[in-house]
């Protein structure tokens, strides 16, 4: 793999992107974008803005997260993105949207594992003492019974489920992973590092080396921008290689959290800091960092 860095280090292979979302709003399918009029969701973000963004850089494959879709037609996400047109490998692997809670949740789930790019599920746990920036309004809902019946259901399904929650839970996030031992979770955007206070960070890096220990957890270094609004290369880098400290070179993977992460940062900028802050190590490293590690979770053909 040396031929995979440049003379300065930095990794020069193939790219797999493994967060990024797509959304048309012309269709008004994303209630949670209604309103929205500035740059980054007042607009539509297709598979031709994704690429113009990614130019430069040599993005083999991608991952498309569910993007809040309208809960009443989860499946509708998918027959959409089945539908655009779009090169190989863009968006070949997709993490629905699945309401682990409701009742009925298990002919859905069954149904998404049919589906030939359906990998994973996300249904979005992360809670915030500021209810503005709070996704749910229960902090603990992993340790909801309803809801682990239905976290139940993926790993017979081969689904992953990648985890968006805040360090304000991770004594519920410990609990879970521990209890579902076979079932493989993805950790979203760097466990979210919001308090960017010394003790803040300090309980933040602390979670993801406890988070660390279970086996059946994986972390994505992504959207670094998205806590850290007024980023210099150094507190991002920092804030990676602390990540890459907890979980190690074969269970991190890279993704840019497009558009989002435009609201700070352009996918040029996440990808250059990213070249920059893994530049020390080897071109086999990197190149699990970059693409091999998202393609093996996500069971991505290479």
């Amino acid at each position: 793999m040396a031929a995979l860095v440049d003379d300065k280090g930095r990794y020069t292979g193939p790219i797999i992107d493994s967060h990024h979302h797509f959304w048309d709003r012309t269709l008004d399918r994303h209630p949670w974008l209604r309103g929205k009029n500035d740059p980054v969701l007042g607009q539509s973000c297709l598979p031709q803005d994704y690429l113009r963004a990614v130019e430069g850089f040599d993005v083999v494959a991608s991952v498309h997260i569910e993007a809040n879709w309208d809960p009443a037609d989860p499946m509708g996400e998918i027959e959409w993105l089945d539908a655009l047109p779009r090169p190989d490998g863009i968006a070949t692997r997709y993490v629905a949207f699945a309401d682990l809670g409701h009742a009925g949740v298990e002919p859905y789930l069954e149904a998404l594992a049919g589906r030939e790019r359906v990998v994973g599920i996300r249904d979005i746990v992360s809670w915030h003492p500021d209810p503005a920036r709070s996704a749910v309004t229960d902090r603990h809902r992993m340790a909801d019974p309803r809801w682990r019946a239905g976290l139940a259901r993926l790993a017979p399904l081969d689904l992953s489920f990648d985890l968006l929650m805040s360090p304000w839970q991770i004594e519920d996030a410990l609990d879970l992973v521990r209890d579902f031992p076979n079932q493989r979770f993805a950790i979203n955007h760097c466990g979210s590092p919001f308090d960017r206070s010394p003790e803040g960070m300090a309980h933040w890096a602390n979670s993801l080396r406890r988070l660390a220990e279970a086996p059946n957890v994986v972390l994505k270094i992504s959207d670094l921008v998205a806590y850290d609004p007024d980023w210099n290369a150094e507190s991002l880098s920092s804030v990676a290689l602390t990540c890459l400290d907890a979980f190690g070179v074969s269970r991190c993977m890279l993704g840019s959290d497009h558009p989002v992460v435009t609201f700070h940062a352009s996918f040029q900028q996440t990808y250059d800091n990213f070249l920059r802050t893994f530049a020390g190590l080897s071109g086999t490293e990197q190149h699990a960092l970059f693409a091999g590690n998202a393609a093996q979770f996500y069971r991505i053909p290479t």
